[in-house]
């Protein structure tokens, strides 16, 4: 276990190059304030250091939300996306703490999507970031790291990814979720009857109970 003083690197922090990605961001984005003392402790959970952005963003941020807060990427949780990165983690990537597990949630979207970097539990793509889809019931790789994400989350096309899932006043209904929140739909969007989204029914559900649910129904993985 490092300590504190050994992952916090001021010096050389991963934060300027997120400040970067951020000022070149073309979506929208808003950066979640954080605790000082949440953000120590879940640094010292995550054992990453601040040189990366990963480290960086835990440590700087309460989470970031992209596209009016239907994205969410987590950092150390803030009153508006209040789960930090290992707290979410824990019973669900490994469930003592100090334990390696598979695979690390890092962010998740208002559809029930969850994004994870891969430890060997997903797939072949160890370091890559994989997306387990609601329509589709598994994990798939996008095909590149942490740090690519977060450039995609900022200023890729986020819009064209998700094209096929918004809805009318979508971002009304969006406001209307906390940061443990998603939307839960019927019939279930990885049904032949959700082909037409437009008669899916949805209503907010927390976040850890669809989690459970989902991974449950899909075989554990």
């Amino acid at each position: 276990m490092k300590s504190l003083k050994e992952l916090i690197d001021t010096g050389n922090s991963g934060w300027k190059l997120v400040q970067s990605w951020m000022k070149e961001a073309t979506n929208s984005y808003e950066l979640l304030t954080r605790d000082p003392k949440r953000a120590d402790e879940e640094l010292l959970r995550a054992q990453i250091t601040t040189k990366s952005p990963m480290g960086a963003i835990i440590h700087q941020t309460g989470g970031i939300l992209i596209d009016g807060g239907w994205l969410r990427i987590l950092g150390s949780g803030s009153p508006k996306l209040n789960r930090g990165i290992m707290e979410w983690n824990k019973g669900k990537s490994f469930v003592k703490e100090g334990e390696k597990g598979g695979f690390l949630l890092i962010a998740d979207d208002v559809l029930g999507g969850y994004f994870a970097i891969n430890a060997g539990a997903l797939g072949d793509g160890i370091g890559q970031v994989y997306y387990f889809a609601q329509d589709t019931l598994q994990w798939e790789s996008l095909e590149c790291g942490y740090s690519d994400f977060i450039f995609w989350a900022l200023k890729g096309d986020v819009a064209q990814f998700y094209e096929t899932f918004k809805w009318k006043d979508w971002n009304d209904d969006v406001k209307s979720l906390n940061g443990k929140q998603v939307f839960s739909f019927y019939p279930f969007l990885w049904t032949y009857e959700a082909r037409d989204f437009r008669k899916v029914d949805r209503k907010p559900v927390a976040i850890d109970e669809n989690y459970h649910f989902t991974m449950e129904f899909a075989g554990g993985r």
